[in-house]
């Protein structure tokens, strides 16, 4: 293939992911209008949009500042995190599987946190501290773990799997022997909620994705040589083990700040790396694509477990649980890769 052949490939590329991003965009803006505007408090696009830059009245500024934008913006952050840090795993690990979900590093960090409000009695800022330790230590444990000689993908997920098992299995006991009371108040660390994600939390969110974001941006050009193959990419000039490594610590980081946040936010890891590859329709990963799916998808799940169910509310984790388990069923039944060998 000639250098004008690849430069236009990769030309066409980057207006598809414009293209994706672009539409991502005005999806946010309409749902996140719809986030200020729905619930018992109705308020016009108008008035909350107002309310937003601080203009209107006392009511509309509470409703919208204090309750409704706070949780559209938790929705927007986890989501994009949950999602960078998936494309990251796949395609550094070159497996459509490698998922923090999968791999029980979401599972680590709600250990965690679990273990902090049912053992310790801890709360608020300490509990999504002990939720980041988690996954933290359970990334940790995999690391260790699945390195022979070096890192290799099929040796990392599955020994992240059996780590992920004996987390949820502490997991289990811990709710097991637990008054109903904290039981209830630590089950929302297992399923995943933007609900209460506010204040000093939400600014922590904020800051840790924009810091490790920047990170992702910095090894983005590393991702698609080590898609190809430990051979290929160091055949173009990849520091293989530096930038495997780099890119599973800027992943981990993003799920343990996006847990310890929100916690366990279901399969966005898993789907909206897929959903960008299909989007853009060659395949290869893309971080910003990803990213802008899965922010796209968490505020969704979210407005759908508020308002699309009558009168009951369920967590954002429920929702897209609901969508990623037939995605990764379909994965494992090995459709998707005879699609992939047929095209």
């Amino acid at each position: 293939m000639t250098a004008v052949a690849v430069a236009g490939l990769r030309a066409a590329r980057r207006r598809r992911s414009l293209v994706v991003v672009g539409v991502a965009v005005v999806a946010i803006l309409v749902l996140g209008t719809l986030g200020l505007t729905l619930g018992a408090a109705g308020l016009t696009p108008g008035r909350a949009l107002a309310a937003v830059v601080g203009v209107g009245e006392r009511t509309d500024l509470f409703v919208v500042q204090r309750l409704r934008l706070p949780r559209v913006l938790a929705a927007l952050l986890a989501g994009a995190a949950f999602a960078l840090a998936g494309a990251l795993f796949q395609s550094t690990l070159r497996n459509p599987l490698a998922s923090p979900d999968i791999l029980g590093v979401s599972t680590g960090a709600s250990l965690g946190a679990v273990w902090s409000l049912l053992v310790l009695g801890a709360s608020g800022v300490v509990v999504a501290a002990w939720a980041f330790g988690g996954a933290l230590a359970a990334a940790a444990a995999i690391w260790l773990l699945a390195w022979r000689r070096g890192l290799h993908s099929i040796r990392f997920v599955l020994v992240g799997v059996g780590i992920s098992y004996v987390c949820g299995a502490v997991l289990s006991w811990l709710l097991a022997r637990a008054e109903v009371r904290d039981a209830q108040s630590a089950l929302l660390w297992t399923i995943g909620s933007v609900a209460d994600v506010r204040g000093t939390s939400l600014a922590i969110l904020a800051v840790g994705v924009g810091v490790l974001a920047l990170a992702a941006a910095l090894l983005a050009r590393t991702q698609p040589p080590l898609a190809l193959g430990d051979e290929h990419a160091a055949a173009l000039g990849v520091r293989v083990p530096a930038a495997r490594a780099g890119a599973l610590l800027v992943a981990v980081g993003l799920v343990a700040v996006a847990t310890s946040a929100a916690g366990p936010v279901a399969f966005v890891a898993l789907v909206s790396p897929a959903i960008a590859r299909r989007l853009l329709d060659d395949g290869g990963a893309d971080l910003t694509a990803s990213a802008a799916v899965g922010a796209v998808l968490v505020l969704a799940a979210d407005l759908l477990g508020q308002h699309a169910l009558g009168g009951l509310t369920v967590p954002a984790g429920v929702v897209t649980g609901l969508v990623g388990a037939p995605y990764l069923l379909w994965l494992l039944s090995g459709r998707a890769d005879r699609r992939v060998a047929a095209a």
